[in-house]
């Protein structure tokens, strides 16, 4: 497979500073340990507040990294937010260049969950601590200064299939509600792994076998097997209807851009509202790490759906 010409022309040069690697349990601690690519946050956008609340029954504590723009005062909407890391890596912080700005720019809150990762603890664990803590947040609103009635769940890759997850399951235990779900290249399927490969897609960052190394972490065993949750691989779901609306956008070279193709015809046909957005010339994480044309586009894009979610 080779697909560096489709690459858009801007997301180039970024290949050629990134490693091509491909995770196993050996080189997980250094991945993990790996200074972030992104510049430092500026700290002044937003404050920052480190809420420890329960977890699941019988699990620890979780953090929620509360953002709130400065000097902006009143109940403002919120955005439930899930970092990226292929179930295996990843921490809020990373995601501080990221969430700073949003939160200045929409004016919103943004709460930033802590969960557990995969290998160590297995599914249900991290999903049931996406929605530990939503309920607390939820159950807090008056305290956290948000308005639960525009509150939506957003995450990246991992993070992206945790929230359409977490959109699923608080549909189906029915205590709360949400107003949207934005989902950015998100990881959805575990079939993919078995799936026959795409000939242009999963070139880049994000391999089929780092893929399947990510899926096997999570689930405790190989991916693509039957009597997958839905809760883990949101694909897996065979009724999508009642959800709320939904914003997805991955590249066109992006290995999961199929699932996250067919799960916004899926969420279409089951009478969901859904805004669908396929880069060209994009790989995983390019709205990231990379600066071009087609990058500004897409952040734009997800600014101004999250500004009108939020509205």
């Amino acid at each position: 497979m080779d697909s560096l010409h489709l690459v858009d022309l801007t997301l180039r040069p970024l290949l050629e500073m990134m490693p091509q690697i491909s995770l196993t349990a050996d080189i997980l601690p250094a991945m993990r340990d790996r200074p972030s690519m992104l510049p430092p946050a500026d700290e002044t956008l937003a404050t920052l507040e480190i809420h420890t609340v329960p977890g699941p029954a019988g699990a620890p504590d979780i953090d929620l990294h509360v953002f709130r723009p400065a000097g902006v005062t009143g109940a403002l909407p919120c955005i439930y937010h899930i970092h990226g890391g292929g179930y295996v890596m990843g921490k809020v912080s990373d995601y501080d260049p990221l969430l700073r700005p949003l939160v200045a720019d929409l004016e919103c809150v943004v709460v930033s969950v802590e969960y557990r990762l995969a290998p160590e603890t297995n599914f249900p664990g991290p999903i049931e601590d996406c929605y530990a803590g939503l309920v607390w947040t939820i159950t807090h609103a008056d305290r956290l200064g948000i308005d639960p009635a525009r509150l939506g769940v957003m995450g990246q890759s991992a993070g992206g299939g945790y929230a359409a997850a977490l959109a699923l399951m608080v549909r189906d235990r029915g205590e709360h509600a949400l107003a949207f779900q934005h989902l950015i290249y998100p990881m959805l399927d575990d079939r993919s792994c078995t799936a026959p490969p795409h000939p242009y897609a999963g070139e880049f960052v994000w391999t089929a076998q780092s893929n399947r190394f990510g899926w096997t972490a999570l689930l405790g065993h190989a991916p693509g097997g039957d009597a997958v949750s839905p809760y883990a691989a949101p694909a897996r779901a065979t009724d999508l209807g009642n959800l709320p609306p939904a914003y997805i956008a991955t590249g066109a070279l992006d290995l999961f851009v199929e699932e996250d193709i067919d799960y916004a015809t899926r969420l279409i046909r089951s009478g969901v509202p859904v805004e669908l957005h396929v880069y060209p010339g994009g790989y995983h994480a390019f709205d990231i790490f990379a600066d071009g044309p087609v990058s500004q586009q897409a952040r734009r894009d997800s600014h101004e759906a999250l500004r009108r979610a939020l509205a």
